[in-house]
C-alpha cells in the first residue's frame, strides 16, 4: 500500500467531521426543547414580578392611604366640601382647570383619563376613593403601553382636588414625577 502520508489524516479529519455534524444535528433537536422550557419559565417569572409588583404598589397605596386618613377626614357628603373655583385652581396650578378634570393629576393624561372614565370613576371623588388594585387593573385592560404608569399616587392628588387643596396638590406635585413619590 502505497498511500501518500497525507491522505490518512485527511480521511481521519473527513471522517470526524461527518460524525460531529450528524451528533450536533442530534443534539440540537435537544437544545429546542430546553429554549421552549427556558422561554416558558421567563414568561412565568415575568408574570410572577408584574404579580409582585402589582401587590407592592397596592401595599403602598394601602400606606399612603392610611397615612391621608390619619390627617384628613374623608369626605361625608356627595358634595364637594367647597364649590369648585375654576379660577383659585387655575391660579394655583398656574394652567386651567375644569371640574373633575383628571389631566391636572401628575402621571395622568387624556388616555388614561378615558380608560378611568370607561371604568365609570368619573370625578376627583371617585378617583378619590379608588383602591390601587382597581386603578392598576383599569391600567392592565388598557394594555401593556399603559404598564409602566403608577397610579399610587392618584389618590391623593385626586382628594386634594376634591377638596380644593389646590395649594398643597400643587406643592405636593413639585416633588412628583410622572405621579411617582
Amino acid at each position: 500500500m502505497n498511500l501518500p502520508y497525507f491522505l490518512v489524516p485527511a480521511l481521519v479529519g473527513l471522517i470526524c467531521g461527518i460524525l460531529g455534524y450528524i451528533l450536533g444535528r442530534m443534539n440540537s433537536k435537544n437544545d429546542d426543547s430546553l429554549t421552549s422550557s427556558l422561554q416558558a419559565e421567563l414568561d412565568a417569572s415575568k408574570a410572577h414580578v408584574k404579580n409582585l409588583t402589582t401587590r407592592v404598589m397596592a401595599l403602598e397605596g394601602e400606606l399612603t392611604y392610611k397615612e391621608i386618613s390619619n390627617t384628613i377626614e374623608p369626605p361625608v357628603a356627595a358634595e364637594p366640601i367647597l364649590s369648585f373655583d375654576s379660577s383659585l385652581a387655575s391660579q394655583s396650578l398656574s394652567k386651567e382647570v375644569t371640574e373633575n378634570d383628571f389631566k391636572i393629576i401628575e402621571g395622568i393624561g387624556p388616555k388614561i383619563e378615558k380608560l378611568l372614565n370607561d371604568a365609570e370613576i368619573k370625578t376627583w371623588r371617585d378617583l378619590s376613593e379608588a383602591s390601587i388594585e382597581k386603578l392598576q387593573e383599569i391600567l392592565d385592560t388598557g394594555g401593556e403601553n399603559y404598564g409602566i404608569h403608577n397610579p399610587t399616587t392618584w389618590s391623593k392628588q385626586a382628594l386634594y382636588a376634591y377638596e380644593g387643596k389646590w395649594q398643597e396638590l400643587n406643592d405636593w406635585q413639585e416633588n412628583l414625577r410622572g405621579g411617582k413619590e
